[in-house]
Parts: C-alpha cells; structure tokens; sequence
C-alpha cells in the first residue's frame, strides 16, 4: 500500500521554520504511538535538530536519537538520520532531507517540510513529481 503524502510549505524562509515544525509533527507522531524517523541530509543538520528537540517548547519531551545504520537501543524514540528510515520505525516519515527517502512503501505517512527558499521549493518539486510518477496521491498544505 502508498503511503500518504503531505507537503507542507511554511511562509518562512529558515532551515529553523521547517526544524520547529518537524518538532511538532514528531512530537504529536510519537504521543500516538507512532514509529517516526525525521530524515535530514547530513550529520550537522540531525546534531541541531537534536538539541531543538530538547527545547522547542517548554513543556514538550519528545523522547529520540541519531542513528546511522544500527537499531535504537530503545523501542520508545523519534529517530533522527541521516540514511533511509530504519525497519520497524517507518509509520511516519518527517523529510527534511533534499532527496526522495529510500524504502517509501513500508512507511504510512510521509511529511515534506519546504519554506520559501527557493532552492528547497526546487527540490520539492523534483520529490513531488517522483511521487506522482510512483502513482501516490499527494496532498499539499500552506503553513
């Protein structure tokens, strides 16, 4: 079964705009119970959304780790990587990553977070257009 498809893009033009709002969709991920992975493109990017994850809102504890390739030492986490979504962690996918993640067919829903910058915009556009090549319907959503 495809996955479902949301594109959320925010008014902002900040990597922080898009940071803060993967927070929150991984924040309302994990209170449901769901298996989420926040895809990023590289190392720096997971250790700054790491520390935001701590601190985005003062009452919020959004329990989670960076991995590479090896499984979480916990079952109860938001994983944070760098590479595709780790098997049994895929229900929920927050992208902020400027390339299509692997394995999309094992995940129930997929996040797209793009601002206004225009080099995001561009590669949202070329995973938009992989998606619709795939067959997957597509929702879009003006944040």
């Amino acid at each position: 079964m495809l996955p479902k498809v949301n594109f959320y893009i925010l008014s902002s033009q900040s990597e922080q705009g898009r940071h803060n709002f993967a927070c929150k969709l991984a924040e309302k991920a994990f209170r449901l119970g769901f298996k989420c992975t926040i895809l990023v493109d590289n190392l720096e990017q997971a250790e700054r959304l790491d520390r935001l994850l701590w601190t985005f809102r003062a009452n919020s504890f959004v329990p989670h780790v960076i991995v590479q390739n090896e499984l979480p030492s916990t079952n109860n986490a938001v994983i944070i990587s760098t590479q595709q979504a780790l098997e049994g962690w895929q229900h929920t996918l927050i992208n902020l990553s400027t390339k299509l993640p692997g394995s999309i067919e094992q995940s129930k829903q997929i996040f797209e977070l793009l601002d206004n910058d225009e080099a995001q915009k561009q590669s949202g556009r070329e995973r938009y257009r992989q998606y619709q090549t795939l067959g997957i319907n597509i929702n879009t959503h003006k944040i």
